[in-house]
């Protein structure tokens, strides 16, 4: 298990955009199960919406991502010291509403990895039922050039 102080050691998001509460179970380089628990303090509440209290699926997909990087810099963190960048999101699907008072389990497994690259799949439950997944990629690089991020992008 790895607590919420460590995961601030491994990882560079903080409040209000680290989604991940505690890491329950890791295979380095292979998989991860996290844990977050989501509370009606939760920033976006207000507005998405103020009237049904929904979390955002764009948060969702973030959490997923947090918890892959997780899984490689848990493993090995000097291996994977430089800028890790999600490059791209597929397959997501926003299966059912997360509300506050859910506790969203996480497990991302990876699929393809590389030396400063890695592809993963994630399902975010709640009460056993999938609420969201994805497939997602990830880069690691010392000091990125922005505008080679996205080449195949139109100027």
């Amino acid at each position: 298990m790895i607590s919420f102080d460590e995961i601030t050691r491994l990882i560079p998001h903080r409040y209000p955009f680290l989604f991940v509460d505690r890491v329950l179970e890791l295979e380095p380089g292979k998989r991860i199960r996290c844990i977050k628990n989501v509370t009606g303090n939760e920033y976006f509440f207000p507005g998405h919406f103020s009237e049904l209290a929904l979390m955002p699926g764009t948060v969702m997909v973030e959490a997923l991502a947090q918890c892959g990087l997780l899984l490689f810099r848990a493993g090995d963190p000097a291996k994977h010291a430089g800028k890790v960048f999600l490059l791209g999101a597929a397959d997501a699907r926003f299966l059912k509403p997360v509300t506050p008072g859910d506790q969203l389990l996480f497990d991302v497994v990876a699929e393809k990895v590389i030396s400063t690259a890695a592809i993963v799949r994630g399902v975010g439950l709640v009460e056993g039922e999938p609420v969201v997944k994805a497939k997602l990629t990830f880069a690691a690089v010392e000091r990125p050039d922005l505008g080679t991020l996205h080449e195949d992008r139109p100027a």
